[in-house]
């Protein structure tokens, strides 16, 4: 499975949902500093349900400890700028889907990151500010497994 990242993610609840997605489908989180909040906040546990320990989690200091663990693989930055749409990419199991905190997106430091390997972006109607965070990554992700045979999958 590709890799699932939140920039400085912001709240908690997402972020407990997001473990639990990374649980289900086999991908693995990673959280980049600063979070908006503390690891053992009630809400994110909640969200997560009983899978945070069925789930593969890494937290970086910031975006460029993250991508350099990773030299070969591609970096696709989730941004309702982007004119490419998601499904328009042929993912690869190696690949970093990047997601920005929930009341900003992605800063214009990572889009502008010489690692950044796409921008693109999930439809929506126009005139809509985004869709929320962890609905974003489970669209995304589910695309990427879903291309790839859902291997491992029931």
């Amino acid at each position: 499975m590709p890799h699932l990242v939140f920039h400085e993610p912001r709240i908690p609840g997402n972020t407990g949902s997001a473990i639990r997605l990374a649980a289900v489908t086999g991908a693995r989180l990673h959280l980049v500093e600063p979070l908006g909040f503390d690891l053992s906040e009630p809400k994110l546990k909640r969200a997560g349900l009983d899978y945070h320990d069925l789930a593969v989690m890494d937290i970086h200091r910031d975006f460029d400890a993250l991508v350099g663990l990773y030299p070969a693989s591609r970096v696709f930055a989730f941004t309702t700028r982007a004119t490419v749409n998601f499904t328009d990419i042929t993912y690869e199991p190696t690949d970093l889907l990047v997601f920005g905190p929930e009341p900003t997106g992605l800063d214009d430091t990572v889009l502008n990151h010489e690692r950044i390997t796409s921008e693109v972006r999930i439809p929506m109607l126009p005139g809509l500010r985004s869709l929320n965070l962890t609905n974003s990554a489970s669209i995304a992700l589910y695309e990427t497994w879903r291309q790839n045979g859902y291997r491992a999958g029931v």
